[in-house]
């Protein structure tokens, strides 16, 4: 990059930016949603494998099935959210690869032993690409891992047909306009002393 991003752009993505515990009641177009994808999937992964796989439910007849398999609290926050985005990865995300490393075609091959890492690791990466894509786009975010994944997968995944069945549910992302009325105080970061060495 010939220079770094400017400030407000910063803090819109990281410093002013929060984990939404609830939603106001204004609508997402589809566009838009489309549009973080497409910058989302600009991040980096292993041989551009690209694993993540997102299922965005927005109609009160998916939210009603997802309902069940939510976590406590995080039920009202999801139902409230005009997007509820399913993180997932694609177990048999190798298929792909020839599309994605045409240089390098038998990199298909290079996961064989690592699969299930390869896909996870690199799927969550691809997470945390959307929620930055979703911030700088202008909407906010809600992620939490409090769901049953098991009940996710063979609700909206393991019982369908074709692809999707090779799903499988990492972490859930709310996504919207958020209602800052329901943020609490922003709890502490560790310093770069704490968390951090330079050898």
């Amino acid at each position: 990059m010939a220079h770094p991003v400017n400030d407000h752009a910063l803090d819109v993505i990281f410093r002013d930016a929060r984990s939404q515990n609830g939603f106001l009641d204004k609508s997402v177009p589809e566009v838009l949603v489309r549009a973080v994808y497409d910058l989302a999937k600009m991040g980096p992964t292993s041989a551009n494998c690209c694993p993540a796989r997102f299922l965005w439910i927005t109609s009160d007849e998916a939210k009603a099935r997802l309902k069940p398999h939510m976590s406590g609290n995080n039920t009202d926050k999801t139902m409230g959210a005009p997007y509820v985005c399913i993180i997932a990865y694609d177990l048999k995300f190798q298929e792909k690869i020839p599309k994605l490393f045409p240089h390098a075609p038998e990199a298909k091959d290079w996961f064989n032993s690592n699969r299930d890492e390869t896909a996870f690791r690199n799927g969550t990466l691809q997470g945390a690409y959307l929620m930055i894509a979703a911030r700088a786009l202008g909407l906010d975010c809600g992620p939490m891992s409090g769901f049953d994944a098991d009940g996710v997968n063979k609700e909206f995944f393991e019982s369908q047909d074709g692809e999707m069945q090779h799903w499988r549910a990492n972490f859930i992302c709310n996504i919207g306009h958020g209602d800052k009325s329901k943020l609490f105080d922003r709890s502490p970061r560790l310093d770069f002393e704490e968390a951090c060495r330079v050898l």
